[in-house]
């Protein structure tokens, strides 16, 4: 066999899908599927809980699979009749962000982002509590992270949900107490229609969601976002 032609085996056998720039057939880009949506891809920049651009990141552009975009645009256009909308921080993830997200939670020396995302979580434990893992949902790209926004004459603001996103604690339990009685009817605002719509939330993330039937339930892509 040649050598080209193993790489490419191989990927498909770790990932399911070999390594690859730009997006496969089934992809789309989340705001030419979902009208009027908003996003804000941390990942692409500096404001995350590692505190620099991830891997696999080189463009603002947020992928998504055909089948999730259209689940979201049936709730964007919900949230549209009482001027609210949807903010997406993430959707599909390339398997080399997961990578170097266990990189970094390997590296106990890094905690310049500490305050910010994970103030009473001991690095150590990160992989212990659940936060970091080697594979993510979001590589099969129905997996997506986001808010809801008051729309106005100006930029969008976010609902307030108690914590910002991926912040690391119980706080950011969807059942959590910890937070207003407000606070907890946004979340349940999201919630309520991300179920509704045919999505699956995740107990510990009050803004982590996956679409029921995802069209690739075992298949971790790792093509760059680009």
């Amino acid at each position: 066999m040649m050598r080209g032609t193993f790489l490419v085996v191989l990927g498909v056998l770790l990932f399911g899908s070999a390594a690859r720039a730009g997006p496969p057939p089934g992809f789309v880009e989340v705001r030419a599927a979902v009208p009027g949506v908003s996003v804000e891809l941390r990942y692409f920049t500096n404001d995350n809980f590692v505190g620099q651009r991830i891997d696999g990141y080189r463009a603002e552009r947020c992928y998504i699979t055909a089948e999730a975009a259209a689940a979201l645009a049936a709730v964007q256009a919900e949230l549209a009749v009482f001027d609210l909308g949807l903010k997406v921080f993430d959707a599909y993830r390339p398997q080399r962000a997961v990578d170097h997200f266990v990189r970094w939670a390997e590296d106990l020396a890094d905690t310049r982002m500490k305050a910010g995302y994970y103030p009473d979580v001991e690095k150590k434990n990160l992989f212990r509590d659940g936060y970091i893992a080697a594979k993510s949902g979001h590589s099969r790209g129905s997996t997506v992270d986001l808010t809801v926004v008051a729309l106005g004459r100006g930029a969008p603001v976010e609902l307030d949900m108690g914590t910002p996103w991926d912040f690391f604690g119980p706080k950011s339990w969807p059942s959590s107490r910890e937070v207003t009685a407000q606070q907890r009817a946004n979340r349940m605002l999201l919630r309520s229609l991300m179920v509704q719509h045919g999505f699956r939330p995740l107990a510990e993330e009050w803004w982590h969601f996956t679409l029921e039937d995802e069209p690739f339930p075992d298949t971790y892509f790792d093509f760059v976002v680009e």
